[in-house]
């Protein structure tokens, strides 16, 4: 009665020890030789996250129930816990999504997003150290006293900041640096100085050509903001190189490296210190420059301390850049992109004509929401004329009614279309445009830029030989004498001039010395300074 008695404990305690294998496995077991799997019903979890499930014991196959083999697996559901960790058994790698919770893993340890506000990313990219001048806190005064005109100029930037924010962090420079174009120009792309700089950021056509901006008669690379940004970053760049300094390289792209280099160079031999406040005889312009860009930096930085609210500008592309291969008007392409016509100059600046010439740029920059509308119309006029205008070279003769005649305009029409104004006048050589009769595609070849003579008389200098007497030494000199083109000049007044001109030589250094037997005609004045104050006692 015993025996049978531990036969049946043993028994249960070996169906007890299968059954709690089992469950632990997912409700899948497997014996030793991969044969006759056995199912389970897989227990319900209620925790919110399941402990790592131990190895699966392995069973002898003598101890298996009787009829065991016969019995087919079943389809187990996966547990619903996301981050259940997956069993280190092979076999049961299908019951639970095994990428789910590397997933979860990653957006957890993922970086955070960019701000949603460029205004937020310009700031977390400030680097230069703060400014504590008066001037600073003038300029700071200045701006927040003028809203109307401070929102002006970021409503100017909120088209193109995206884009310059973007160019200055890849060359790791700080992102006070995109802000440069408010003081140079209130971010307005078509601004021009007295001293010819042109664009956002006010290159001088000499430095414009240096870094690589095209100009010509079609075409202003430094009105062109793509073009001109990379010019500006790489001229701030090497001058940044030269000084090591932001705040002089910032003095140096307003006032000119020499000029900083010279300061310089001045103080180190007095002993003095070299950094931007320290240098003298600075120009006031260059002097407030830096303090300019630091006072709209604080503002930007914190701007209900001044009392200044900021727009906000979305921290994405405002504008794509398309390229064009046939040339186009400039009216048209406005049409085209659904823009007004001075929307769509205020982002192409850069062409300084009616027509956009593919060859001189062949690039135009829309809004993204534009784009598609643009490139719709395009295609529907794939085979049709996209130009209105060509060029027409003045020749030797020809007046401006025979032009306008020959295109069928009149002369007023003919003056519009190329900005002639009442004083000024076409002359031979120079290109005109003139309306584009026919369906064909213009030859438009690039032109060299070419300023309009002015209708007033022109006036060439001559050279001429005079005698002059003076403290009774007769001697003839050369002098420079103004003579008007078309005519011959008048005799009394070229005398009159010549005599002037001579005299005035005279008295500041010695008169040039010519042989009497030179064959040019001499026109014998008498000048003799001291017989005519005789004559006025």
């Amino acid at each position: 009665m015993i025996q049978h008695f531990l036969v049946a404990r043993n028994l249960l305690l070996l169906a007890a020890a299968i059954t709690a294998g089992c469950a632990q496995t997912g409700g899948t077991y497997t014996t030793a030789d991969n044969s006759s799997p056995l199912s389970w019903p897989t227990p319900r979890v209620d925790q919110a996250q399941a402990p790592t499930p131990p190895e699966p014991t392995n069973v002898p196959q003598a101890a298996m129930p009787a009829g065991a083999a016969d019995v087919q697996p079943a389809t187990i559901a996966p547990p619903r816990r996301a981050a259940a960790p997956r069993p280190k058994s092979a076999t049961s790698v299908a019951a639970a999504p095994a990428t789910a919770p590397r997933t979860e893993s990653r957006a957890r340890t993922a970086a955070p997003s960019s701000p949603p506000d460029l205004w937020a990313r310009v700031r977390n990219g400030f680097r230069m150290a703060p400014v504590d001048s008066g001037l600073v806190g003038d300029w700071e005064n200045y701006y927040a006293s003028r809203p109307d005109y401070f929102a002006q100029m970021i409503d100017n930037s909120s088209r193109f900041l995206y884009h310059i924010a973007g160019e200055v962090e890849k060359r790791n420079m700080p992102l006070e640096i995109a802000l440069l174009p408010m003081i140079e120009s209130a971010y307005n792309p078509v601004a021009y100085s007295s001293a010819h700089a042109s664009g956002i950021w006010q290159f001088i056509p000499s430095t414009g050509k240096n870094y690589g901006l095209k100009q010509n008669w079609w075409y202003d690379g430094r009105r062109d903001v793509i073009a001109a940004t990379q010019a500006a970053l790489d001229y701030l760049q090497t001058l940044y190189g030269m000084f090591n300094d932001w705040e002089l390289a910032l003095a140096a792209y307003n006032w000119g490296e020499g000029a900083v280099q010279r300061a310089i160079d001045r103080n180190q031999a007095r002993g003095l210190p070299t950094d931007y406040r320290s240098l003298e005889n600075m120009p006031a312009e260059t002097r407030n420059y830096v303090p300019k860009l630091i006072a709209v930096k604080n503002i930007i930085e914190n701007p209900g301390r001044f009392g200044v609210t900021l727009a906000r500008v979305p921290n994405e592309p405002y504008f794509e850049v398309v390229t064009v291969e046939r040339h186009i008007d400039v009216t048209l392409a406005a049409q085209f992109a659904g823009l007004t016509l001075e929307e769509f100059k205020f982002l192409n600046p850069a062409h300084n004509k009616r027509v956009i010439n593919s060859d001189s740029a062949e690039t135009i920059v829309l809004p993204k929401r534009q784009l598609a509308t643009f490139m719709a119309a395009m295609n529907q006029h794939r085979n049709k004329p996209l130009v209105s205008m060509k060029t027409h070279t003045v020749r030797a003769g020809e007046l401006p009614h025979t032009i306008a005649e020959q295109y069928g305009i009149t002369v007023a029409e003919l003056n519009q279309l190329n900005g002639i104004g009442p004083r000024r006048h076409i002359s031979t050589g120079q290109t005109l445009m003139v309306p584009n009769r026919t369906e064909l595609q213009p030859d438009l070849e690039d032109k060299p830029v070419v300023t309009l003579v002015s209708a007033a008389p022109r006036v060439r200098t001559v050279m001429r030989k005079v005698v002059v007497v003076r403290n009774g030494v007769r001697r003839t000199v050369t002098v420079a004498v103004p003579v008007r083109l078309g005519g011959s000049a008048s005799p009394t007044r070229s005398a009159a001039t010549a005599r002037h001109a001579a005299a005035a030589q005279g008295r500041r250094a010695a008169p040039v010395r010519v042989s009497n037997t030179a064959k040019a005609p001499a026109h014998k004045i008498a000048y003799n300074p001291s017989a005519a104050k005789r004559k006025n006692r």
